[in-house]
């Protein structure tokens, strides 16, 4: 047992939540009745953790090109990229991509953890110096180990520290890559992204924005943070996942031209078999919904302002954001896992958020609202919060 001793704190803090009731490691969605209902054991429950940001899991046209792309190409393509697979469809959903973000190049991968592996860690190599935001996702954090590059942190959503740490850089700046995210995952707060671009605008660098859980949520046509702040120009890389606004799975990276050399230099991407022909197609008719169906995002908007309002008048303490990620502030994790347990029996599934995971070691209810939500079912777990507060 030795190798595993380093991890003894962590078996017992997992034992000691695991001794009755419903875990919440791993936890079993028994059955997905559509977008924003479920069961879990006994218990139905409006599924409100999910990040299936505009309700396109259950779309009938994703899973009818699925299924389609499923008896017409097999299941999975059994290659990289490189080697065996690559397939039409991958290829046209990249030139599809490279058109909705009007950039020349876009490169899929298998997942968006893997995206940001393949583009950061081939970028960020032992000669680099990454300057990142401390609440970045854990697999910015890999990529940048992995490329071997000095990591450098600047406080969350800090332009002013990002600045000073620049300036000290010197004439390193001007070659320095910045790595921001528009939505950050746990709190539902933006980067203040107007003001990094123009930090790089007078200091150089080279700016890559993970867009994962804005893709689709913000900008006139959903293209993200980027987008909504106007200054995508100034973006070089945008990095996005499948698994959230596009219900599926995969990841993928949109830039220049000169992006495409990552094809023939990026281990992740050399060295990992590509998306199934089923998750590809059903990609290419989400971005389709994505561009033709801007009500979606307007409908996500109001779910999102409805139940922070709700839960804001009840005396939760919220995030400082209204996003599609509304996150309710525990005092303790006993506290966050009990209120998780009893929402269940109430009906509402959330996301329970312990440290490390929640940032500045605070606990979390993650709730994330979708455009498949009715205005009932953002009423109904208000409620249940309302229950659980009295």
């Amino acid at each position: 047992m030795g190798i595993y001793e380093k991890f003894a704190r962590l078996v017992g803090d997992r034992e000691q939540f695991c001794t009755s009731g419903i875990t919440p490691f791993g936890t079993c969605i028994d059955e997905v009745y559509s977008a924003t209902e479920g069961r879990i054991g006994a218990q139905k429950v409006i599924l409100a953790g999910t990040n299936n940001y505009l309700g396109l899991t259950f779309n009938a046209d994703a899973i009818a090109q699925g299924q389609s792309a499923l008896a017409a190409q097999g299941t999975g393509t059994t290659g990289s990229r490189m080697a065996n697979g690559s397939y039409g469809p991958h290829l046209a959903l990249e030139q599809e991509l490279a058109h909705f973000f009007g950039r020349p190049t876009a490169i899929v991968f298998s997942t968006g953890y893997t995206a940001n592996l393949g583009v950061i860690s081939t970028l960020a190599d032992h000669n680099a110096v990454v300057l990142l935001d401390a609440d970045s996702h854990a697999s910015i954090y890999d990529a940048c180990a992995l490329g071997g590059a000095e990591i450098i942190r600047f406080r969350h959503n800090d332009a002013q520290d990002l600045e000073r740490r620049m300036l000290r850089l010197g004439d390193r700046a001007r070659e320095a890559i910045i790595i921001v995210e528009g939505i950050y995952s746990m709190l539902g707060d933006v980067a203040p992204l107007a003001e990094i671009v123009d930090i790089k605008r007078r200091l150089g660098g080279f700016l890559i924005v993970d867009e994962a859980h804005s893709f689709g949520v913000m900008g006139a046509t959903g293209r993200g943070l980027a987008e909504a702040v106007g200054v995508e120009q100034d973006v070089d890389i945008i990095v996005g996942t499948f698994s959230k606004s596009l219900a599926s799975i995969g990841g993928f990276a949109i830039g220049g031209k000169e992006m495409e050399v990552l094809r023939y230099s990026s281990r992740p991407y050399i060295f990992t078999a590509s998306p199934s022909p089923s998750s590809i197609a059903s990609v290419r008719s989400s971005l389709k919904t994505i561009a033709t169906h801007p009500e979606l995002r307007q409908k996500l908007w109001d779910n999102a302002h409805r139940l922070y309002d709700g839960l804001e008048k009840l005396g939760y303490q919220l995030g400082s954001h209204i996003s599609p990620v509304v996150p309710v502030i525990m005092d303790s994790k006993d506290e966050g896992l009990r209120f998780w347990r009893e929402l269940i029996t109430l009906g509402v599934y959330v996301n329970l958020i312990l440290p490390p995971a929640a940032p500045s070691g605070i606990t979390l209810l993650r709730c994330s609202v979708n455009a498949a939500h009715s205005d009932a079912q953002i009423d109904a777990i208000i409620q249940a919060f309302a229950a659980l507060k009295a």
